[in-house]
């Protein structure tokens, strides 16, 4: 069935084209269009490829006659259900009448036909077939809510399975922790003990504020505090702070960022949080002792800051919901505990609250990913001297 915006479609059969033009002139008005048939097999190749709400059908037509044409409409799935009103210029005897209703009419109007009455009754089908285009309409459009929502709740019942895998750990972890400092009075072997137990408390910390970024996403109440950035001294305390993780994985991170200064009018936290997510992923995701890139090139009146990898890479069925919420690109058993994997959501967020985007640029599986978040630039005559 056509949107509920389109005219609605209404069949015109006659034999005479004077018939037809007096037909459509009769009933013509904004919202209809008219389909218009010379014979029953030019209607029937009609009606194969177009809904109507209303079929006008000569009765006494050569070759297949009006009933003729109902009887096949009848037999069809797809045209048994359209109204048909017969139009006949001859004798409307009572055995006429019943083969024309045994046919599937539902009104038989005898010519010369009465303007007031056609118009009044073919506008009551015309306004039923609306309403169906409403309801088919609103089917459709309940059909795909309920499909989002399903794989919404889908995405948070793996995203509640993920956080309990991530919080049992540690926990088990600090209560070990505290078991073994109460049986031993080994000062050395407790020290140890309560340096594991921070890195889990440290962790916890992690995924509270990640659950804190959730509710502040769902309910928008992200700020910024935006200030003059230079790019660069925003990246190089980013890779500072990171140094140890990616020290620890054994990677190889290569920089390729102009000298000449790169202002921003952006949050420097918010900056330092887009960029931390990126490269800790891409560490995460890449096996020990591989390459991860950090890249900056002006683009206009915008600067693209790209990252890659050389990792996992992110299988292309899951690439168009990466920024999704509640989306896990890996197993939870194949993620470093680092988090709940919110991270690209987040980030997707503060690159938007900057006036940016973000995108995948490129990803194959095996072999690694590229990311590009591209932000506007203060102008020349807007940077300090």
């Amino acid at each position: 069935m056509a949107p509920a915006n389109d005219p609605v479609p209404c069949l015109l059969v006659d034999d005479l084209d004077e018939n037809l033009v007096a037909l459509e002139a009769l009933l013509r008005r904004d919202g209809l269009t008219f389909l218009k048939a010379h014979s029953g097999e030019e209607a029937l190749e009609l009606l194969l490829r177009h809904d109507v709400a209303l079929a006008l059908l000569d009765v006494q037509m050569p070759g297949m006659d009006g009933f003729e044409l109902a009887e096949f409409m009848r037999a069809s799935e797809r045209t048994r259900h359209v109204p048909i009103i017969f139009l006949t210029a001859g004798t409307a005897d009572a055995g006429r009448r019943f083969r024309g209703y045994e046919a599937g009419a539902v009104d038989f109007i005898q010519k010369p036909l009465e303007a007031d009455i056609l118009r009044s009754k073919a506008e009551v089908f015309f306004d039923l077939f609306r309403q169906r285009q409403q309801i088919v309409s609103q089917r459709d459009e309940l059909a795909i809510l309920t499909q989002a929502q399903q794989s919404v709740d889908r995405r948070k019942n793996e995203f509640l399975a993920v956080l309990g895998h991530e919080l049992r750990n540690p926990i088990a972890a600090l209560g070990a922790g505290l078991d073994l400092i109460e049986r031993r009075n080994d000062a050395a072997a407790a020290a140890a003990v309560r340096e594991q137990m921070r890195r889990h408390v440290r962790h916890l910390s992690r995924l509270v504020e990640d659950l804190l970024d959730i509710s502040r996403i769902d309910q928008g109440k992200i700020s910024l505090r935006k200030e003059r950035v230079r790019l660069q001294e925003a990246l190089a305390f980013t890779t500072e702070t990171l140094g140890h993780m990616i020290e620890a994985a054994r990677h190889r991170l290569e920089v390729d960022v102009p000298a000449e200064p790169i202002w921003l009018e952006a949050d420097y936290a918010r900056l330092v949080q887009i960029v931390s997510n990126l490269l800790s992923n891409a560490v995460k995701y890449t096996p020990e002792g591989r390459e991860i890139g950090l890249a900056v090139r002006p683009a206009g009146e915008f600067v693209a800051i790209e990252v890659s990898d050389t990792g996992l890479g992110i299988p292309e069925d899951k690439q168009a919901a990466i920024f999704d919420i509640f989306t896990q690109v890996h197993d939870a058993e194949d993620r470093a505990e680092e988090g709940l994997g919110i991270g690209l959501a987040l980030v997707k967020q503060l690159v938007e609250l900057h006036q940016g985007t973000i995108r995948l640029k490129r990803s194959t599986p095996g072999e690694g990913s590229v990311f590009e978040v591209r932000l506007p630039r203060l102008p020349a005559d807007d940077e300090p001297a």
